[in-house]
């Protein structure tokens, strides 16, 4: 959507720049997911060192000198630290620099240690992976995802990955979920695309849509007659594009999750009528595709 919509303000027809940017911009999906799974780890080593610093007081207490270590333990952070290939990655990774960058490991550590979640997880000092693995979830989800310098830091880094902070935050909960004792270490270095398929989808979309603009928008004139075109608002446009542009060319993709999924983008993004004036053009274009035998699904399509 960003993308086709960048493409219509531009004056170019030279697709393969746009191309180029819609690619580099889903690989750079992958670079903020080992960014948030390297903060994680992150705020391990900022526990252990804290543990460290206290135990090297002059008047170190006995607690100091015998810290609960229930939190640097957890093990999940365990199985995370012990993950040579997500190792290799974050090492590898030029975007991550979080020694640069420790104020922000710094909030987020002191976020957690000051919060009742923390406390209530500290009261003893040993735990299952059961319990582990809870409050894990429950951190990410009520501390590290929502922290609003954490957003800030991640707007400051890369301005696209603001737009892929949800589903990235969604995807780190869904893993984290399914852990178990016995999950292999690749379950934290999952494939950015499910196969090529789904790959060459993006580049698919984005140039049917582009080359097809012409007799699509003719179909959007004929179903907005009556709508001053001034004040149907450009994204809705470029949704509306997209959604013809995978009912006419993408027989494999079932009509309900074309249009759900164009609904829910425009609840996102565009204005609060949007879902509504983009339901309403594609479920009259649908009607009028059966009618004239113009809807071409087959297989999956079909359902």
């Amino acid at each position: 959507m960003q993308t086709i919509y960048a493409f219509n303000g531009s004056e170019s027809d030279d697709l393969s720049k746009d191309e180029k940017f819609l690619l580099f911009s889903i690989d750079n999906m992958y670079n903020l997911y080992l960014l948030l799974i390297s903060l994680l780890l992150e705020l391990q080593k900022r526990a252990e060192a804290d543990l460290q610093k206290k135990q090297k007081k002059h008047l170190a207490t006995s607690e100091d000198k015998n810290p609960n270590r229930k939190f640097v333990n957890n093990q999940i952070f365990q199985k995370m630290q012990s993950n040579t290939e997500l190792q290799e990655l974050i090492d590898n990774n030029k975007m991550i620099n979080w020694e640069l960058d420790s104020e922000y490991v710094g909030i987020i550590y002191k976020a957690i240690i000051s919060s009742e979640l923390y406390a209530d997880y500290m009261q003893t000092r040993v735990s299952d992976f059961k319990e582990d693995k809870d409050f894990f979830i429950d951190m990410f989800k009520e501390i590290i995802a929502p922290n609003e310098k954490l957003y800030e830091y991640i707007e400051d880094k890369n301005l696209t990955w603001l737009d892929d902070l949800p589903t990235v935050n969604t995807t780190i909960l869904k893993m984290l979920r399914k852990l178990k004792p016995t999950t292999p270490d690749t379950h934290f270095t999952p494939e950015l695309y499910k196969d090529m398929d789904d790959r060459q989808f993006a580049i698919d979309l984005f140039r049917k849509t582009i080359l097809n603009s012409a007799s699509i928008n003719i179909e959007i004139e004929q179903k907005t007659k009556n709508w001053d075109a001034d004040r149907i608002a450009n994204l809705d446009y470029v949704l509306l594009q997209m959604g013809i542009s995978e009912l006419q060319h993408f027989p494999s993709i079932p009509v309900k999750v074309t249009i759900n999924e164009y609904l829910e983008i425009a609840k996102e993004y565009s204005t609060p009528k949007s879902s509504i004036f983009i339901n309403g053009i594609l479920d009259k274009l649908v009607k009028e595709y059966k009618n004239d035998g113009k809807l071409n699904k087959v297989g999956r399509g079909l359902i």
